[in-house]
């Protein structure tokens, strides 16, 4: 249902106007590198914001409701640019949220339309949108006259609970990622003692989903479900005796009938006798997505043991 006010607001846009700033879209840039996710398009890197096709556009007639008021968003670090035909929008403005599906500024209408008037459509929660179109609120996109679309939504704009990376950081949470159980022969306990020279193994003792992966977990609210996956990338061993460290998987576990055989995927071999400190560093990806948007999260968690090392001894009588 469009709630005209024309004169007002015309003038309410023209200073505006004036505060923005006049003129259209800034001339192009020289040309820039983006960060993955982001494409160049005159020298400014943007976020694609793509119309589900869904709701009615700004300037309808007939008003209706929304369960949400942003399209779907590809992040990546870097403030979100929202598109507006060929034009660049910031996603946020003078207290106004762009919303994709409309093509126009939503924010909570001031003052609340009475509960009886038929835009609430019968409803007793949620509240009344005004949508607003983008020449009213940002300078160079537009001249024609300025309106307030009215609809209906659960939620205000930016206020509908818990964004998409804050569900995929609860779906994190539940899968209680945990460093490695540092699996080494020879093992860090008393009386135990390796000999320098022969070979060290390292593996992921007790390997579960929590510490080697890969792990699933899902979280939900206000009808959003967020799905995240977590994958480890690498353990890296650091001996403690200044070599390079050393990046390896899951390794093998060291079992009697290798003898002095080096381990096939995760070794080392000690020139010194002496007592090492070993810190094995877990390294994980996650990546998510949902509610229209995706990401990753890289983690880390680091574990240490202490070993002994020794040089065989040779008795001459």
């Amino acid at each position: 249902m469009r709630r005209a006010v024309q004169l007002l607001i015309i003038a309410v846009c023209a200073a505006t106007l004036v505060l923005l700033g006049q003129g259209g879209p800034a001339p192009a840039a020289d040309p820039v590198t983006c960060p993955p996710g982001q494409t160049p398009i005159g020298g400014t890197c943007y976020i694609t914001i793509t119309d589900p096709g869904s709701g009615g556009g700004a300037g309808g007639s007939d008003g209706g409701s929304d369960s949400g008021d942003g399209g779907t968003e590809n992040v990546s670090n870097g403030p979100a640019v929202c598109r507006y035909g060929d034009l660049d929008v910031p996603c946020q403005a003078e207290g106004y949220v762009w919303n994709a599906s409309r093509m126009c500024y939503s924010k909570v209408a001031d003052p609340q339309p009475p509960t009886d008037d038929p835009i609430w459509g019968g409803r007793t929660e949620g509240v009344i949108i005004a949508c607003t179109p983008p020449h009213c609120v940002v300078a160079g996109v537009g001249d024609d006259d300025c309106y307030n679309d009215l609809y209906w939504a659960a939620a205000a704009p930016g206020a509908s609970g818990p964004s998409p990376r804050e569900l995929a950081d609860r779906a994190v949470d539940a899968m209680n990622l945990r460093a490695i159980t540092i699996g080494i022969v020879p093992e860090p306990v008393t009386g135990s003692v390796g000999l320098v020279g022969m070979p060290t193994w390292m593996w992921a003792a007790e390997p579960s989903e929590s510490s080697t992966g890969p792990i699933t977990r899902s979280a939900s609210a206000g009808g959003t479900t967020v799905t995240a996956t977590g994958r480890l990338d690498r353990i890296m061993w650091s001996m403690g005796d200044g070599s390079t460290p050393i990046a390896c998987g899951a390794g093998t576990p060291y079992a009697d009938s290798y003898g002095r055989a080096s381990s096939p995927d995760c070794g080392h071999h000690y020139t010194e006798q002496g007592r090492y400190t070993v810190t094995a560093t877990s390294s994980w990806t996650v990546e998510w997505s949902g509610g229209g948007q995706s990401g990753s999260i890289p983690l880390q968690f680091v574990d240490s043991a202490q070993i002994t090392m020794g040089e065989a001894q040779v008795l001459v009588q």
